[in-house]
């Protein structure tokens, strides 16, 4: 057992995720998913595979977690924080970096999505901002919705 003392182990993570948007009329929609078991809304967002660039697995795990086909249309920003939890049997502190990127749906159904995802639907932003769990991702969306706003301009 641990005591209070002893220093925990540092892991780095790096994951990528997107908002993907759509415009209905003149309402943008994004899609969120349901994790699964936490039963959270969030945006869909993954590690970052060996060989794999950050924007290739944001556009996988859009593709895998909302089950739709998006096409990139830049960087909204990065996210960090820390938590601990356990890795290969070592309990540690996960310093985690996240890379958001906005998504222009092309093709697909969010019905799609993989079994980590328990559902996966298009919600209106306004509705998203009050569903969305984690303060950062909220925050990564109103950037989001900015980008979208300076396309139509």
């Amino acid at each position: 057992m641990k005591g209070r003392d002893e220093k925990l182990v540092t892991f780095d993570q790096v994951s990528a995720g997107g908002v993907a948007f759509r415009k209905i009329s003149e309402r943008v929609e994004v899609a969120l998913i349901l994790t699964n078991p936490e039963r959270r809304w969030q945006l869909p967002k993954g590690m970052v595979d060996p060989g794999e660039t950050e924007q290739q697995a944001a556009l996988r795990e859009v593709r895998e977690e909302a089950g739709i086909e998006t096409e990139p249309l830049g960087k909204i920003d990065q996210t960090e924080y820390w938590f601990t939890a356990e890795r290969d049997g070592v309990r540690g502190r996960i310093h985690k970096r996240v890379h958001w990127f906005l998504m222009q749906y092309t093709s697909g159904d969010v019905t799609d999505h993989d079994h980590e995802v328990t559902e996966a639907r298009w919600v209106d932003v306004d509705e998203a901002l009050i569903m969305l769990v984690f303060k950062n991702e909220r925050e990564i969306v109103e950037k989001a919705v900015r980008m979208v706003g300076r396309l139509d301009s």
